[in-house]
């Protein structure tokens, strides 16, 4: 049962906001797809009170929403409920949808004697962070987020476009990195984002717009709770995607909707603060390069790169964006201020000493990639690891791509980690590596146009 004072907390949002019809109750699945039921104005302090029922194989969706029974979490144990339980703090108006009027609620979900749930991404990302608890320690953590606004119709293959500027009413054709006009043509839709998030009290930094076109990026404001870090980069992805559908846009997180342009990222910066409130990996001399925690930190996010590749490129287009000289880290490696490194050391006040990982792609699950990051360095940190040295100069000229761009070998390499299934809780590691492999041979049974143009005629 909900505590009292989280049931205050729906009580309050009514009583303040009397023009609500509607709520959302919302829950991550394992590719970060929001899922849950649609409730009436009266029905919200009960939601509270009791939570709701949803079955453990909403775990075991695929990306088209299909139960992979291979998980154990379908029919096999009678596709069983559990309890979602409210988020505090998550209660907001979504103000793109139906002018105000409906709102919004993160939900987690629970066994039946309340423990969490071991197959909930949110859940596994708070088991993870109890080592850190255990060690005094917490993670403040950033997120960037990058996503492409495409036409809502598609050119005459059938295949995503650009879209029209509003401004211009041109399509875009080029590549304009840190474009301020762009960012103009574009203000009305990024004024609406603000706004929204203002009243959401999503806490966004800066927007800026990307290389390739209709791309943009928005950055979120450092957090000490890692999982209201996530719980705000699944809620952004939502307000984008809803505010751009009032702007005759499609807004999409996919990692490569172009072969020939940049792919959409997901950057995590993260640093440790101690029990007294210090930077644990800042130098008390200001070395650039930081302290023994930083570089064990480090040296533990490169050991499990490899094997963490399932989740920061969990489908078979994440795999498109790991091509040379795109700003795509290819192989494990870090370096002092290079953005051609898997782990940068941004410039800027010792204080604020921290790492930037740069491999995962937009569509990760943000619980999930904070989790593998964090289990990662914890791995680092446990175990004393010394990194390898850093990279100086273009990492691409200097070091061979062993970052696996193959999604069969990312799960291989995922399922053989002991270390991921043991950090990740081990019924966790076997529901994911199942799920995800099942549905590569779904996709595997797809037959693409570029297979038809090059070897129907010619074969």
């Amino acid at each position: 049962m909900t505590p009292a004072p989280a049931l205050n907390e729906a009580n309050r949002f009514l009583e303040h906001h009397p023009d609500i019809e509607s709520f959302d109750l919302l829950i991550s699945d394992l590719n970060g797809v929001l899922r849950g039921k649609r409730i009436p104005r009266d029905n919200l302090p009960k939601a509270y009170q009791d939570g709701i029922n949803l079955p453990a194989s909403l775990f075991a969706l695929d990306i088209n929403g299909n139960t992979i029974e291979a998980t154990g979490l379908g029919l096999a144990t009678g596709d069983g409920d559990r309890v979602c339980r409210p988020i505090p703090g998550t209660l907001m108006v979504t103000p793109w949808l139906r002018d105000g009027r409906q709102a919004q609620l993160l939900m987690t979900m629970e066994e039946v004697d309340g423990r969490p749930f071991f197959a909930d991404p949110r859940q596994v990302l708070r088991h993870v962070l109890a080592g850190f608890q255990a060690r005094d320690l917490t993670p403040v953590v950033a997120l960037e987020l990058e996503f492409y606004l495409v036409d809502r119709r598609r050119d005459e293959r059938g295949h995503a476009q650009p879209p029209c500027s509003p401004g211009t009413g041109e399509r875009a054709t080029q590549s304009q990195l840190y474009s301020i006009s762009e960012l103009d043509e574009y203000a009305d839709f990024l004024e609406e984002i603000q706004q929204a998030a203002i009243e959401q009290s999503l806490p966004l930094d800066t927007a800026l717009k990307e290389c390739a076109p209709g791309q943009f990026e928005i950055n979120l404001i450092h957090c000490d709770d890692a999982l209201r870090a996530a719980d705000s980069a699944v809620l952004l992805k939502r307000l984008i995607k809803g505010v751009a559908l009032n702007h005759d846009f499609e807004a999409t997180f996919m990692a490569k909707p172009y072969g020939n342009e940049a792919g959409s990222g997901a950057h995590v910066h993260i640093s440790l603060i101690d029990g007294d409130g210090r930077n644990v990996f800042a130098s008390e001399d200001e070395d650039p390069l930081g302290t023994p925690a930083l570089r064990q930190a480090i040296a533990g996010v490169l050991d499990l790169m490899p094997a963490s590749m399932a989740i920061f490129a969990p489908n078979l287009n994440s795999y498109r964006r790991f091509q040379p000289s795109l700003y795509v880290p290819m192989a494990p490696s870090w370096g002092y201020d290079n953005r051609s490194v898997a782990v940068r050391i941004p410039s800027g006040a010792n204080a604020a000493r921290r790492i930037e990982h740069r491999v995962a792609g937009a569509d990760a699950n943000p619980y999930l990639l904070l989790a593998t990051l964090l289990a990662s360095m914890l791995h680092g940190l446990n175990h004393e690891l010394t990194p390898p040295p850093p990279i100086e100069g273009n990492a691409y000229e200097q070091l061979e791509p062993t970052l696996t761009n193959s999604w069969l070998q990312a799960l291989d390499l995922f399922a053989a980690s002991d270390v991921l299934a043991e950090s990740l809780g081990r019924d966790f590691h076997h529901v994911f590596h199942i799920n995800r492999r099942e549905e590569r041979a779904q996709a595997m049974q797809a037959v693409s146009h570029l297979e038809y143009d090059w070897y129907m005629r010619h074969v």
